[in-house]
């Protein structure tokens, strides 16, 4: 079997398209013996120059413009789609599964006591529309109020960001609070942290804010620190890799300055091979490979309980903020015109903790981060994390997980199975 030519059209520049050529990269290693193409590329980039007149054997794009469909409508090889969008209509695709995203989202507002929840889209992705509907309808169907914002698509030529965060700004303080919004991906929600900031509304004690594909750099270097939901990104990815590999796999052999003029192979519906013209090649009507997501990783701007009681309220607030700060139930009181014995029967009644509880959970929250992504040592994360000392933390983090901190980093850090 002659080695295989492939492109990739995904982007290189977020998250989400990395963890696809990841899976794309590890089913090439394990099972294909191919000679992959891959240049940088951004979302909703224009076609690259080299694609007009490209002679390989099989194309993974992701296909959202109508710009990158029209040049793929002319080349005759076999082309899997990972997009939702469905810009070329007819080839095989392989997507995340946005009910099942969008039942993720809704179940974690819920289980966090929110009445209002809100969904802020982006309209030129018809991922981010499916995603909308579900949420809408699992929110209504769970009897909760829903609101909705569509932001002006981000590859429009009138997109302006300072105009928007102003519109979105405005959206924000039209709503009832608290309220828990999720994005239709990171970058959205991310603006919608920015709006809030220059509102002046509080994450998450005001508006909770969960973005989807869980990119580490924005997620991380947001303020406050981005709740997301992970996509199985690295499944997809391979799974669009062994159905392009069963598609060339079923093409006739042809060499290679003939395929312009030959038939091809491909499976039916039943798995029967079969001739089909090359402008035919890639018709397929199996429906499309969708994988799920693999859960929520919950940081700060989710980190919290719809309340009503102010001053319970204003209480997680300043834990939140000041817990790294070594911060005692006292510090806590000052802040507050109410006994300690007040505090702590509200909190508790509230939150279902004791304010001091509070502070050793937002405490070594932080400490698991570090621990999972920085290397620095015990007594560097101990003095982050508000520990006087490193064997006390590593006395609590023992009691409260089970493992040491040195035994938990491992274990993150030990390669999973693919």
């Amino acid at each position: 079997m002659p080695r295989r030519s492939v492109a990739l059209l995904i982007e290189t520049s977020n998250g989400h398209g990395r963890g696809l050529l990841d899976g794309v990269v590890a089913y090439v290693k394990e099972s294909a013996d191919w000679s992959v193409f891959l240049t940088e590329q951004e979302r909703g980039a224009v076609p690259p120059n080299w694609l007009k007149n490209w002679r390989g054997d099989g194309i993974i794009a992701r296909i959202e413009t109508d710009d990158i469909a029209d040049q793929l409508r002319g080349l005759h090889v076999p082309i899997v789609d990972l997009s939702a969008t469905r810009h070329v209509k007819g080839i095989p695709w392989t997507s995340t599964d946005d009910s099942a995203i969008a039942a993720l989202g809704v179940q974690h507002f819920l289980d966090r006591g929110f009445h209002n929840l809100a969904y802020c889209g982006d309209p030129g992705f018809a991922w981010s529309n499916l995603r909308r509907d579900h949420y809408r309808e699992l929110t209504l169907a769970a009897e909760r109020n829903f609101f909705e914002y569509q932001s002006t698509h981000r590859y429009d030529p009138v997109f302006d960001w300072e105009q928007e965060k102003t519109r979105l700004g405005h959206w924000l303080t039209t709503l009832p609070r608290p309220v828990a919004i999720m994005a239709c991906y990171d970058f959205q929600a991310q603006q919608v942290l920015d709006a809030c900031r220059q509102s002046r509304i509080a994450v998450p004690e005001s508006v909770a804010v969960l973005g989807v594909d869980n990119d580490r750099l924005i997620c991380e270097l947001a303020e406050p620190s981005l709740s997301s939901i992970i996509q199985n990104t690295h499944a997809t990815g391979y799974e669009a890799a062994r159905l392009l590999d069963e598609m060339m796999h079923a093409q006739v052999t042809r060499p290679h300055h003939q395929h312009h003029s030959a038939s091809h192979k491909i499976l039916d519906g039943n798995n029967h091979p079969h001739d089909k013209s090359l402008s035919q090649l890639t018709t397929t009507k199996d429906p499309p490979l969708l994988t799920k997501p693999l859960g929520i990783m919950v940081r700060e701007s989710t980190d919290t309980l719809a309340i009503d009681d102010h001053e319970v309220s204003e209480a997680l607030q300043y834990i939140r903020r000041h817990a790294h700060a070594n911060i005692r139930v006292a510090d806590v009181l000052k802040t507050l015109s109410l006994s300690r014995r007040s505090l702590e029967h509200r909190f508790k009644k509230m939150v279902g903790r004791t304010p001091h509880e509070e502070i050793q959970r937002v405490r070594l929250n932080s400490v698991k981060r570090l621990l999972s992504e920085t290397e620095l040592s015990i007594a560097a994360i101990a003095e982050r994390s508000g520990y006087e000392h490193g064997e006390y933390m590593t006395a609590v983090f023992r009691r409260v997980t089970g493992l040491t901190p040195s035994e938990y980093r491992r274990e993150r850090l030990e390669p999973s199975e693919p």
